[in-house]
């Protein structure tokens, strides 16, 4: 494809707006075409980044116009199924935000529509493996120089979050990075989920029993323990420690005092090279024929399955998560998707 990519952008709220200026001002060979948004206030604001896209209430009305070439899915997960069927049905390229979708039911109807095609077609957008700092951890494990791993130590601090926030969104919307990112990390999928609560954070809002230890046994017999916590206050914070058999290696720590301010407040600067980094390689993708270089939809509903168990998890007892056999349709590639 020698033209710019014109990508259509399905929700322009928080994360689909950081998107329209990511792609407007930072991201080569593509330009926002297309922005599918039902809300006028945020529809307009939007477009003050993109003035030369088009607006449409449906991702079927941009498909029929032929106003996109590939989408960015940005709306909420339980809104995502009735954007990747069309679009599928279209045999377009996508990106969707992560999750898939709420479920692994409906993750499953993804998957049998993709497989309708002649490839993958659809990117989660699990950003933390286009982080610098993961990839190079990554690198080292699988290059034997630290000797074998034997342990991982997360965890995923917040300072707070919004009323709408509720018991189960810890796993869905929080750990659900780690299921993902970890089994990346250490080639191995998530076998079990166990959830422990130690003392509740008492500037936690009454509807949250908070922070969570996660534990996940995965496949490979590798332990990994998750600190989440979502009213730490101080800033937002995510780490990783592998512990190997002849050293250890840590990233994402931020060093400062107690009364400090914290590097970060939120994802969006943590992690803005990674958006930028993986919207960029799956333009790049697009743009070259391969259509996906990142996590794609097997990808995506391996962790459906894996938050399942550990919202069941959130109740007690260790939950086992049933990995199916992988589709043909979805062999890893060279790309380490």
């Amino acid at each position: 494809m020698t033209q710019d990519l014109r990508i259509g952008v399905v929700g322009a709220g928080a994360m689909g707006a950081d998107h329209i200026r990511r792609i407007e001002s930072r991201i080569t060979g593509a330009h926002v075409a297309a922005m599918v948004e039902t809300d006028p206030g945020r529809a307009e604001s939007a477009a003050l980044a993109a003035p030369d896209s088009r607006p449409f209430a449906r991702i079927e009305d941009a498909i029929a116009d032929d106003a996109i070439d590939a989408v960015l899915v940005a709306v909420p997960g339980t809104a995502h199924l009735p954007v990747l069927l069309p679009a599928l049905e279209a045999g377009l390229p996508i990106l969707c935000e992560k999750p898939l979708t709420p479920d692994s039911a409906t993750s499953l109807r993804v998957l049998e529509a993709e497989q309708k095609l002649d490839r993958p077609r659809i990117q989660v957008g699990f950003m933390r493996r286009f982080d610098p700092e993961y990839a190079r951890l990554r690198e080292l494990i699988a290059s034997g120089d630290a000797g074998e791993l034997l342990m991982l130590h997360c965890a995923h601090r917040n300072p707070s979050v919004t009323e709408s926030y509720v018991q189960e969104m810890l796993i869905n919307d929080s750990v659900v990075h780690e299921f993902d990112v970890v089994p990346w990390l250490a080639g191995s999928a998530v076998k079990s989920v166990e959830v422990r609560y130690s003392r509740r954070n008492p500037l936690a809002p009454e509807r949250l029993r908070e922070p969570i230890l996660v534990l996940m046994e995965l496949e490979n017999g590798l332990l990994v323990d998750v600190e989440m916590s979502v009213n730490v206050q101080f800033g937002y914070q995510v780490t990783t420690e592998a512990v190997f058999s002849q050293s250890v290696a840590r990233i994402g720590d931020a060093q400062w005092e107690w009364d400090d301010p914290a590097e970060h407040t939120s994802f969006t600067t943590r992690f803005a090279d990674a958006y930028d980094i993986e919207v960029q390689r799956w333009v790049d993708a697009v743009r070259g024929g391969r259509l996906v270089d990142g996590p794609n939809a097997w990808d995506g509903y391996l962790v459906s399955l894996a938050c399942e168990a550990g919202v069941r998890a959130l109740s007690g007892g260790v939950q086992q998560v049933e990995t199916p056999e992988r589709p043909a349709f979805y062999s890893p590639t060279p790309t380490g998707r």
